[in-house]
């Protein structure tokens, strides 16, 4: 963990933090700005500062977060109406905490087309 990391220092519960999921490699919360009525953020609670500084051995760090945004989408109660998964990545990517994290995000209701 970094010591001066937003995330790491949620992990470490020195930022408070009310956790909708925890075990021993991730955290689940809810964004403090919220996109949607559901927009929550899939943590690691290993240190991995980016997409882009991923190494062999974290693709389950991928992999796990993949699996808990479904589950956390059907806890949710959006599995079904739908919903966005979203990395940033980098500055230019819109990535703000250096943290590897993924959004999910969903919730809007639906809009009848004719």
């Amino acid at each position: 963990m970094s010591n001066n990391c937003l995330f790491c220092k949620i992990v470490r519960r020195e930022i408070p933090s009310e956790f909708l999921y925890e075990d021993d490699n991730f955290i689940v919360f809810k964004d403090i700005h919220p996109a949607a009525p559901v927009h929550l953020l899939l943590v690691p609670k290993k240190h991995v500062r980016s997409i882009n500084d991923l190494k062999p051995e974290d693709e389950t760090i991928i992999s796990g977060l993949f699996m808990l945004a479904k589950d956390m989408a059907k806890d949710q109660g959006i599995n079904t109406s739908g919903y966005k998964l979203l990395f940033n990545v980098e500055k230019g990517g819109g990535q703000e905490i250096f943290h590897i994290h993924l959004h999910l995000i969903g919730g809007w209701k639906k809009t009848a087309y004719i």
